[in-house]
């Protein structure tokens, strides 16, 4: 992680603008256990583009990881809007496994509730 981190660092230094460096960047960073600058990275890098679904994924999971479900599931609920979710099998492979297990049950327990209360509808 910490040659992946200065490579990537490299590479945003070289092209501000590149998107991937920066999110390879912030992923070399939470590998790092260094989750709160990750988490800065990853707000800059959706203030330049709000939409896209592998910055999201990645906040949501650092949002879950502080405890902050309302604001993880707001960032998951925008994923789904956009309709790109094909980024979340290979972003969780990049997860450490406790952070993996913390967003497949979290997502598991929230799609229950989520059926139970339209079946009570």
């Amino acid at each position: 992680a910490p040659g992946v981190y200065q490579l990537a660092s490299l590479l945003v230094e070289l092209d501000a603008s590149d998107e991937a460096s920066r999110i390879l960047c912030a992923d070399a960073l939470y590998q790092m256990g260094r989750v709160e600058e990750a988490h800065r990275l990853l707000l800059l890098a959706l203030s330049r583009n709000p939409q896209r679904s592998p910055i999201l994924v990645r906040l949501a999971l650092l949002q879950l990881k502080k405890g902050f479900m309302y604001d993880g599931n707001q960032l998951l609920k925008k994923v789904i809007r956009i309709g790109d979710t094909s980024c979340l099998l290979p972003i969780m492979d990049i997860f450490k496994d406790e952070d993996r297990k913390l967003m497949q049950t979290h997502c598991h327990f929230r799609a229950l509730t989520i059926l139970k209360n339209k079946q009570e509808d």
